[in-house]
């Protein structure tokens, strides 16, 4: 196994599947199948997922909600698509599941507390991480490799809709448009491919933290690139590589 503890990166469009807003049923079960399939492998597994599918930072412009209040909206759209993704999870598994936020709300989770989350690892739990770092000014991408890097965790996989890894060029724009095996840190940051926001992919640099980009639509992807194969795009210290 290449590894042990993931953190796993979903978007709030994986929950909301092909509609603009709000749950998709289908597109549930199939992250709650994936994570669950990961975690049966002997995996330990964590997971952050935006809240795009429940608000979006446009919205916040376009009604003119200034921008700290307007990411505290979406730090609680977070919350509740972790709430509900628990609930698919005890659905469809009898795995233990805890939702873990850092805006206190005792009543429906608990506190992220690094060292818990740690032993609730340790025990089999899997983890859910909600309302970001509790902070505005950042979007998912950073708090989930400053999450992957406190949990210790031996990689971040940042999964995808509707593209299988990082481009030399935007593939629906350019037919020349050529897929990264592998890319370096900065080979990301200096063309700024855009795959992740710059901060989480520097926050990964300094603390060799390596970034798979996927396309999380594909059965089994997870748990391949898990046991070693090179499925999407792999961003670390390693030269670039093209497929």
């Amino acid at each position: 196994m290449r590894y042990n503890r993931i953190l796993v990166k979903l978007s709030g469009g994986a929950i909301a599947g092909d509609k603009a807003w709000g749950f998709d049923p289908k597109s549930l079960n199939h992250i709650a199948d994936e994570v669950l399939s990961l975690h049966k492998m002997g995996v330990q597994v964590s997971v952050v997922v935006g809240g795009g599918n429940i608000f979006r930072g446009e919205l916040g412009e376009e009604w003119g909600i200034e921008r700290a209040e307007a990411d505290n909206i979406g730090m609680m759209a977070t919350v509740t698509n972790s709430l509900m993704l628990r609930g698919v999870l005890k659905a469809r598994g009898d795995t233990d599941v805890r939702v873990m936020t850092a805006i206190p709300m005792n009543t429906v989770a608990e506190p992220f507390i690094r060292l818990r989350a740690i032993r609730h690892l340790e025990n089999g739990y899997i983890v859910v991480l909600a309302a970001g770092t509790g902070n505005p000014y950042v979007t998912t991408d950073y708090p989930s490799a400053q999450r992957a890097l406190e949990l210790q965790a031996d990689a971040l996989l940042a999964a995808k809709n509707g593209t299988d890894g990082i481009y030399t060029s935007d593939p629906r724009q350019d037919p020349a448009a050529r897929r990264y095996r592998m890319i370096q840190y900065n080979s990301v940051i200096q063309q700024n491919l855009q795959a992740l926001d710059q901060s989480a992919v520097l926050l990964a640099r300094d603390h060799h933290l390596p970034i798979h980009v996927f396309d999380f639509d594909t059965v089994g992807v997870m748990c391949q690139i898990c046991r070693g194969e090179d499925v999407g795009t792999l961003i670390s210290d390693s030269g670039d590589v093209l497929v």
